[in-house]
């Protein structure tokens, strides 16, 4: 169900403290980690605590949520000094979303072109 832990989510896990992540910053209702595999010098995921699939159904589910998420995601890129920065919601498995939690990817440290990938 929607907004409830879910024993096989990594970012679930995550959130509990089971698994272990570099937590860089952490609400009442996100945390933000350092991405396992960073594809720039700044790469950090910024999750809601709450399990929903991705970010449009915590978009629709929870809209204060969705804006926590954000907001998080933009004192994330000021902490780490990320003067420009990019952040990045994948919704689906075409669109590279590979763990089912949604989760926002705040990236910077580097220039980044325009297409992505």
């Amino acid at each position: 169900m929607a907004g409830e832990a879910q024993s096989d989510c990594l970012f679930c896990k995550i959130v509990a403290g089971e698994v272990p992540a570099t937590v860089v910053r952490e609400t009442e209702t996100t945390v933000a980690f350092r991405d396992i595999n960073p594809q720039a010098p700044t790469h950090v995921l910024v999750i809601p605590k709450a399990h929903y699939r991705d970010a449009a159904s915590l978009a629709a589910a929870e809209p204060t949520i969705a804006a926590d998420v954000l907001r998080e995601a933009g004192e994330v890129a000021a902490q780490e000094a990320a003067d420009s920065y990019r952040i990045v919601f994948n919704i689906g498995s075409g669109a590279g979303q590979t763990v089912w939690h949604a989760h926002a990817h705040v990236l910077g440290g580097r220039g980044l072109q325009w297409p992505p990938g």
